[in-house]
């Protein structure tokens, strides 16, 4: 069983420059949440709250065009790292997927978070490549922020699995090692 992680896709992402390819995004994690579903996955919605996410304000809202379903998990985490003070890591250690799926934004804070301490946590990760956004930073455009994060998690040395995937591989189950 696969389980995707959806980091951050909130209304507040709004704020700030334009996310690379948002709409494309939006399209590629609905079809991913779908696939791991009809595949008898899960799916945890990762909601950042504070910071200009505040609880029950318009900006902690997730974003209306994300296919959400009423079986789906949240976790609320208020840092970068989802499973610091949250009950990800007992949530996953119940499921026990063969895999997580990691997407959403920003791809390097919550997303790089995400992907590195669900491998010290001792789970197989995909990284979608074409599955996480941000803005343009002030020293690199968004898209080498992207290329750069899906080749440092290629290449970390790790104690399990982590496997940089586009959607269309996941989608044609064109995934295997």
């Amino acid at each position: 069983m696969d389980v995707i992680i959806v980091i951050d896709m909130q209304i507040g992402m709004l704020d700030g420059g334009p996310k690379h390819d948002l709409a494309g995004l939006i399209d590629r994690i609905n079809a991913l949440t779908e696939m791991v579903r009809d595949g008898g996955g899960r799916v945890v919605w990762i909601r950042h709250c504070g910071d200009g996410f505040e609880r029950h304000e318009q900006g902690w809202e997730f974003l209306p065009d994300l296919v959400r379903m009423q079986d789906d998990l949240v976790v609320e985490k208020t840092l970068n790292d989802p499973f610091v003070g949250t009950p990800l890591a007992n949530m996953l250690t119940d499921l026990l997927p063969h895999r997580v799926i990691v997407t959403g934004w920003a791809t390097d804070f919550c997303v790089d978070a995400t992907v590195r301490s669900a491998v010290s946590h001792g789970l197989h990760v995909v990284a979608v490549s074409d599955g996480h956004t941000l803005s343009d930073r002030p020293h690199l455009s968004a898209s080498a922020v992207i290329a750069h994060h899906n080749w440092v998690w290629a290449n970390l040395i790790t104690n399990r699995t982590i496997r940089v995937l586009t959607t269309n591989q996941l989608l044609a189950r064109d995934d295997q090692p």
